[in-house]
This record gives structure tokens, sequence and C-alpha cells, in this order.
């Protein structure tokens, strides 16, 4: 009998994972709290925009309400964001609908789905690959890269590797002994230029260029650096760059982690990060999953993550209309760092 799934969350990456994975002949259905979107998807099916440039009709099994699924699911992809999770998992778990839940997430998202739905249920995954949400029924893949899965506690799993041969209809699919610590890798990079592009209003490039900017950047680097290695975690490569080639602790250091900031920004500076489109959009971010992610580990731990916390307080101002986007964001955090920068 073919495997069964689930995606919760038809936008641009479950959107484009349901194509791909129809497409190999698996049983995927797409549940999307967006009528119109799922209406879509049925009928006359998704637009989906290859990477490779080739346009084709999807039709998709799609549903916007949990009460219509009918059967058993053998996995479920979750690519909603964190805010939209409790509610789109929580009526899965209380029917008994599925047996392993997949967090695809942004930041430390799995740790709200390990509290939603148990972690003798739970893998984790990262999206590599990209892709854009250009309107109900209409998706493109704009990247070919890897997903990459792997059980919390490191074990190499039966429905592990299931769970690979499933994805890889998408793009190149990897498991992995060490997700947590790739999770990590991929944080410290989001929590620190992702919410500096968002509370500056600006893309990762023009955070690096503004001088308060790129020294609060390396800061928060280190922040996060040393709450994941407190944490047991060994932080790996980001844009082929060694993140603790970031990491400055004193001026016999600071010049290779300027190259290696420069040597990141080479492939990352064109990054416009999602929390601001959010912003932009006058819709809620994840940043309490993305730096207040940082700052709720610290703390596990009996640390402090302060520009972690003051950044995560400024794009909540931000999103309520108290606070600016723009330069001024980097100024505060500089004056919580006490850097002579801030005035």
């Amino acid at each position: 009998m073919p495997e069964r799934i689930i995606v919760v969350g038809g936008g641009a990456i479950g959107g484009v994972a349901a194509a791909q994975m129809t497409s190999a002949g698996h049983d995927v259905t797409v549940l999307d709290a967006d009528h119109r979107h799922v209406t879509s998807l049925r009928d006359p099916g998704l637009l989906f925009e290859q990477v490779d440039g080739q346009v084709s009709r999807r039709r998709l099994q799609a549903v916007s309400d949990p009460a219509e699924l009918a059967g058993h699911f053998d996995f479920a992809l979750l690519t909603v964001k964190s805010l939209a999770l409790r509610p789109a998992v929580t009526p899965l778990v209380e029917a008994g609908l599925v047996d392993t839940y997949v967090a695809l997430g942004n930041g430390l998202v799995h740790d709200l789905v390990q509290s939603l739905v148990g972690r003798d249920r739970l893998i984790v995954g990262l999206i590599e690959w990209g892709a854009t949400n250009l309107g109900p029924g209409h998706l493109q893949q704009t990247t070919d890269a890897p997903t990459v899965v792997g059980e919390l506690d490191g074990s190499s799993t039966e429905r592990l590797s299931r769970l690979r041969q499933i994805l890889a209809a998408i793009a190149e699919a990897k498991s992995t002994a060490t997700i947590a610590s790739q999770v990590w890798t991929k944080l410290l990079l989001n929590s620190t230029f992702s919410g500096l592009g968002a509370a500056g209003g600006c893309l990762y490039r023009d955070v690096v260029a503004d001088p308060v900017g790129r020294e609060v950047g390396l800061q928060l680097w280190r922040e996060g650096y040393d709450t994941a290695r407190a944490l047991g975690m060994t932080l790996g490569e980001v844009f082929a760059t060694p993140a603790d080639q970031l990491v400055t602790r004193d001026a016999t250091d600071r010049a290779a982690a300027e190259d290696a900031l420069d040597r990141l920004m080479v492939r990352a500076g064109p990054t416009k990060a999602s929390m601001l489109q959010d912003l932009q959009r006058s819709r809620p971010t994840e940043v309490d999953v993305i730096n207040g992610g940082v700052v709720e580990a610290a703390r596990s731990i009996g640390r402090e993550a302060p520009l972690n916390a003051e950044l995560t307080r400024i794009i909540h101002e931000i999103e309520s209309g108290a606070f600016q986007a723009g330069p001024e964001a980097f100024r505060r955090l500089a004056r919580v760092s006490g850097d002579v920068g801030a005035r």
C-alpha cells in the first residue's frame, strides 16, 4: 500500500512539495486554510513554474477543513508558519490521523511541534530549496537544493528512510544524525541577519554596510553561537563559511571575522528576510521562534541572550506600529551591548 502524506500548508514550500510528490505517484493531500487557494489547487490545478522554466498544471487533492480528511496518514509535512501550527496540527492530533509529523519550519519551531505531537511522533527537517507564492493557485520553485531530515536523537530509523525516499521526489533528500545542530546552524544566520534585516528594513548586505549594523551583527552572531555551543551543538557551515569563523572575542580575531563576514555576504547578501516581507505585508512575523527561540534556549540552561531579547522586542514593536524599521534599530541594539557606535 502506498504511503499517504498530508501537507499542512499549501503555500510556496508546501504547494511545490505536494505538486512534486503527486507527480511522482505518491498519495498526497494538501490541508490549507485559504479556501480560494484550495479550490484552485483542485480545479483547474496548481500553476507550477519549475526551476528549469517549465510551466505546468498539477491537479492536487486539497481541503480547507480537517473534518474533510478521510483515512489515516503516514506522514504530515508541516510547512505552515509557526503562528498557524497550533490550530492546524491540534485537530489532526486529536483525531489520531497521522503517524509521524515532520517539522519543516523556521527557527526552533520543532520545539513547538514536539509539545503538540510528542517526541516519538516527530522528525525534524530543513528545506534548503526555495519557492515563491505568486498568488492563489500559482507557485514557483526558485532554487534546487536538498531537503535534510533527521531524528532528534540521531538514530537511523525505518521511518526516516521511508521519508527520505518520499522527499526525493521534490529535490535531493538527505538524512542526518545531527539535525539539531544543523537547525542551529541555520538559526544562527536567521537570528542574526534575518532579525537585523527585518528590524532595519533592509537586505542582509545593507545591514553589514551600516557600521553599527555590522558591529551588532557580529555581536549577535557570537551570542547565538555561544548559546548553541553551551547546548552541546556542533555548528557547521553557512553558505560554505564555517560558523566559528565569524566569532570575534577580541582584537586578535577581529580581522578574520570581518573577512568571513564579507565572504558570507557574497552569497547571502541579496537576501530579503521573510520576516521583513511579513512586516511589509502587515503580517505577524516568526520572531518568537527565531530570535525569541535563542532567548528561550539560553534561558533553559541558565544563560541570557540580551541582544536577541531586545531584537525580539523591536520586531514586535514594528508589528504593532510602535517603532519604525530602520537604522535606529541597530543603535538600540548597540546601546544594549554598550558599544560606542550607539551614539
